[in-house]
């Protein structure tokens, strides 16, 4: 039988009860109130000041130590893909609109949450029984599925509105190695970014840590973010692709679970700095800590959003390698967790805004 832990593992070597709260926390693009006061709740306890903007990011700066008014930003996003109520029909299910790219393929017989302004209701997606299918098999578009809540229509039509969110019902728990769950995209990169944020004292330079918005539906968050902060070096922090299961060739596994923390190369939505990636892979080496190189060919992250902002500035990006991205079991590797969260600390104990990341 596989090691399933809830909390409490000495081995994991993180706080897993602080990621199994993110991650179990329901947070839609531009909903992400719950995540956020998490977020508040950590940042106040390790930073030196908190503040959040119009649209619901939140940074919390850890001051330099006055010798350069050099700033970097780290970024990691709230959001998780879900739903939005679109329409209530005559007979109590809920019709969906998407909120982030999913396969409705994964949808089928799966139990999701749906937040109403009168509390949250447990639902399931139907998926018909195949006994009257015949061969047919269920290939439904999003915006075909249905939401069944084990209520009369009556019940359904006072307690959800058009406009009420759904997400994904899913515990988080540890299946060997792994640790797997909904929404490690992107909270187990928020998480590690807020480990970062505790173990950092005293930094050489000003770091923000900011934990964006709306990064599912086109890295709108860092994108308004990148303007406010305007700093002099951005790092992002993102799951990305590990196809290192059957049914793929060496070339299309992007990365391993287990070979540690992932430094970007490229993705569709950006280049990273090779100044910054080469820093980031000497800061890996000199302090031992594992890591694979990324090269993503499709997908997008809050690189991009910080690049261009506000002037063309010097990006990086980690990621912490996950496979079966946008589905309810996405698994991470725990010790990769881990050299992500090393990886991000060692980097910015060690800058000092003397590198010159110009090209």
């Amino acid at each position: 039988m596989a090691d399933e832990t809830r909390s409490g593992d000495p081995d994991l070597g993180f706080d897993f009860e602080l990621l199994c709260e993110l991650t179990e926390t329901g947070g839609v693009p531009g909903y992400e109130d719950r995540v956020r006061e998490i977020v508040r709740r950590e940042l106040r306890e390790s930073t030196d000041g908190l503040r959040s903007d119009g649209m619901g990011n939140v940074v919390g700066t850890l001051a330099g130590d006055g010798t350069t008014d050099y700033e970097v930003a780290v970024s990691a996003h709230m959001d998780e893909i879900g739903f939005m109520v679109r329409h209530v029909t005559e007979d109590g299910f809920l019709q969906l609109d998407a909120l982030g790219g999913w396969d409705p393929r994964v949808l089928r017989a799966q139990r999701v949450t749906v937040h109403t302004g009168d509390g949250d209701l447990p639902g399931v997606i139907g998926s018909a029984a195949p006994h009257t299918r015949g061969d047919e098999t269920d290939e439904r578009a999003v915006e075909e599925v249905h939401v069944d809540l084990g209520m009369d229509a009556d019940r359904v039509a006072d307690r959800v509105s058009v406009g009420d969110l759904v997400t994904m019902r899913q515990t988080t728990t540890t299946v060997g190695e792994h640790v797997t769950g909904k929404a490690l995209d992107d909270r187990v990169c928020l998480f590690a970014m807020l480990a970062a944020a505790r173990r950092l004292e005293a930094p050489p330079v000003t770091v923000h840590f900011a934990a964006t918005v709306q990064e599912e539906v086109g890295l709108r968050g860092a994108e308004a973010l990148g303007v406010d902060l305007d700093p002099d070096l951005a790092v992002a922090l993102d799951v990305t692709v590990a196809n290192d299961v059957p049914g793929f060739e060496a070339g299309e596994r992007v990365t391993r679970l287990g070979e540690g923390a992932a430094i970007k190369l490229k993705d569709s939505s950006v280049i990273t700095n090779p100044k910054v990636n080469r820093r980031l892979r000497a800061v890996a080496e000199d302090r031992s800590i594992p890591y694979q190189l990324e090269v993503l060919p499709k997908g997008g992250t809050d690189t991009a959003g910080f690049q261009t902002s506000f002037g063309a500035k010097p990006v990086g990006a980690v990621s912490v390698p996950t496979r079966y991205l946008h589905t309810v079991t996405e698994s991470a590797h725990r010790e990769d967790v881990r050299a992500t969260i090393d990886l991000l600390t060692a980097f910015l104990e060690s800058e000092t805004g003397d590198h010159d990341y110009t090209l």
